[in-house]
């Protein structure tokens, strides 16, 4: 999900691709996260695998997304330092002020980790959008309906898939938070 939409232009290395739901997903997420929880001790309040591959059933780019929930985002030396030594690279330059970014180490499969303050208003989004595509089908596959129909049309313009997506994400939080 991502929580806010940039809007600067993504410039795709690769085209937008689709996939259908595959169960090892979660599986490679666990492979994720034990070393993750391994080198981050308590400073990692939770560890969340997020986004569509976290959704059972959902069709997916076959992306692994993880939340870490981390008590403060400033200094980033807590969690910065033992994901750097695992191969992880900060991304710096990421605008999206209430996350810190961090690029897959290199030979490893494409992952978005994310760093957010525990408790904060972007980390409960990415949980409830996800809780909420796990129990409830119709909304899983109208969503993967606009993913597949989107990333027909989008290919090539990662921003353009994201941003047109934002409309149907926010309908599913709000039926979420109903």
């Amino acid at each position: 999900m991502g929580g806010t939409v940039q809007r600067s232009r993504i410039v795709a290395t690769e085209p937008i691709v689709i996939h259908r739901a595959d169960p090892r997903w979660s599986v490679e997420f666990r492979t994720l996260a034990t070393p993750l929880r391994a080198v981050l001790g308590p400073v990692a309040l939770r560890i969340d695998h997020v986004g569509s591959t976290s959704v059972p059933g959902l069709d997916a780019k076959p992306v692994i997304d993880i939340q870490l929930s981390v008590r403060n985002l400033e200094p980033t030396d807590p969690y910065r330092v033992p994901l750097e030594s695992l191969g992880y690279t900060f991304q710096p330059e990421n605008p999206d002020r209430a996350r810190r970014a961090f690029r897959w180490p290199p030979g490893q499969r494409r992952t978005h980790l994310y760093a957010r303050t525990a408790g904060s208003f972007e980390e409960q989004l990415n949980l409830l959008f996800r809780d909420h595509l796990r129990s409830d089908p119709a909304a899983r596959e109208d969503y993967a309906r606009v993913k597949w129909e989107l990333a027909e049309r989008d290919r090539n313009d990662r921003a353009g898939y994201v941003q047109s997506k934002e409309p149907t994400v926010w309908e599913i939080l709000r039926k979420a938070h109903q």
